[in-house]
């Protein structure tokens, strides 16, 4: 691709330039802990309330259209995220990242715990549309300082630990969404005032995101970054694009899984969970793998995509539950790997100026893929007759992806 970064460029794999912030020492320690906290908050909005939306149902089963209107609940953070995260991307790179993500985290506890004191279903989708604002904000100022403050291998490393810290808190989450809820369908909504906590951590904390371009000081060039040539539109394209597929292939597992053991006849939720477990813990093992493998990401694309075509045609051809358990953690494996190498793909492409803006760009690509995941494989589902087929197009696709990535690799400058 025209203007972005080799597989062998610095932007990837140089750890030799100086990072701009200390990669030691407890402030250190610190600023990489509230970068991934903050990264978790999306997540935090988009499994917490699933387990009590049985009991949202019933509370609100008056209310015309609340079969429907509920899980709008769950999903439309999603969806406002994904439509907004672009404009909260060109606002980072205005007004600067670590502002906007104070902000936002105040804003984040305010819209998340606003359905405790709310009455109307209506106000309470309202408020969780609020929220998938709050959450464009936040996902990409976190995504984006990581790229500000690493460089090389490190920035490799904590986009594969971002990966893996929303991976396992999405377990961590549904586990607490279901034990709060419990005690009545409105108790979860409390958590989200956590980031009440982060906010003025990340204010004292976090060095200012704008620091770089306050000094005028080239600082992404000398760490290998590619020059400002104007905003990379063309080569940022193909990663958006690879990314809002690979988020369908990111969340078939987490959530088809159910329903795919259930057509096996397994009926069992502690069965489901632990299965539900067992692959997450196989998306933290593929992030943990690429963090340690000491290559660039683009030259593996066509592999991760291949392994996780491989694990969709296992669970394609399963005909019992730990075969499909086997072939959901393989394809965990491989998206596992997936996430970080395209985050890192994307970041290799922008400049200091304009690493908002991609991050937006990406993030709005990626969770786009996520809200539509679920409808892609009810089409599939109708066309072919089975989840189980639907998932195997979808394995197919990733096939035929990793094919066209590797016989146009090398041909791209």
């Amino acid at each position: 691709m025209p203007g972005s970064a080799p597989p062998s460029s610095p932007a990837a794999v140089d750890d030799t330039a100086p990072p701009p912030v200390p990669v030691s020492g407890p402030a250190h320690l610190l600023r990489v802990t509230l970068l991934m906290a903050g990264s978790c908050l999306p997540i935090l909005g988009a499994v917490l309330i699933a387990p009590v939306l049985p009991k949202m149902q019933d509370h609100f089963a008056s209310v015309p259209g609340a079969e429907a209107l509920v899980p709008l609940a769950l999903t439309v953070p999603a969806l406002a995220l994904a439509l907004l995260a672009p404009f909260a991307g060109v606002i980072v790179d205005r007004l600067g990242r670590k502002r906007l993500l104070v902000v936002a985290t105040v804003l984040y506890a305010a819209f998340g715990t606003a359905p405790l004191w709310l009455d109307s279903l209506g106000a309470i989708i309202a408020s969780r549309a609020l929220v998938g604002v709050a959450e464009a904000a936040i996902m990409t100022c976190c995504t984006t300082l990581i790229g500000d403050y690493y460089t090389g291998r490190r920035r490799v490393k904590y986009l594969a630990l971002q990966t893996m810290c929303a991976s396992a808190s999405a377990t961590v989450f549904f586990v607490l969404g279901g034990a709060a809820g419990s005690a009545g369908w409105r108790v979860p909504f409390w958590v989200y005032a956590v980031s009440l906590l982060l906010a003025p951590l990340m204010a004292s904390a976090l060095p200012g995101g704008t620091a770089r371009a306050e000094t005028g000081a080239d600082e992404g060039a000398a760490a290998g970054e590619p020059a400002r040539r104007g905003f990379p539109w063309r080569q940022l394209a193909g990663v958006c694009a690879l990314t809002f597929f690979g988020a369908m292939v990111f969340y078939t597992v987490p959530v088809e899984m159910s329903y795919l053991l259930d057509d096996l006849g397994v009926e069992n939720s502690g069965v489901i969970g632990l299965a539900t477990a067992a692959a997450s813990a196989a998306t933290v093992g593929g992030a943990v793998a690429f963090a340690r493998l000491k290559r660039s990401p683009e030259p593996m694309l066509p592999a991760v995509f291949a392994v996780c075509a491989a694990g969709f045609g296992v669970m394609f051809l399963a005909g019992s539950a730990p075969v499909l358990v086997v072939g959901a953690v393989v394809n965990c494996v491989g998206t596992g790997m997936l996430l970080p190498a395209l985050l890192t793909s994307a970041m290799s492409r922008l400049a200091f100026a304009d690493r908002g803006r991609g991050t937006g760009l990406w993030t709005a690509a990626f969770f786009g893929g996520e809200f539509v995941c679920p409808l892609v494989l009810l089409a599939l589902k109708a066309a072919v007759g089975s989840l189980a087929g639907a998932v195997g197009l979808l394995g197919l696709a990733s096939a035929l992806v990793a094919a066209a990535l590797q016989l146009t690799r090398g041909r791209t400058p």
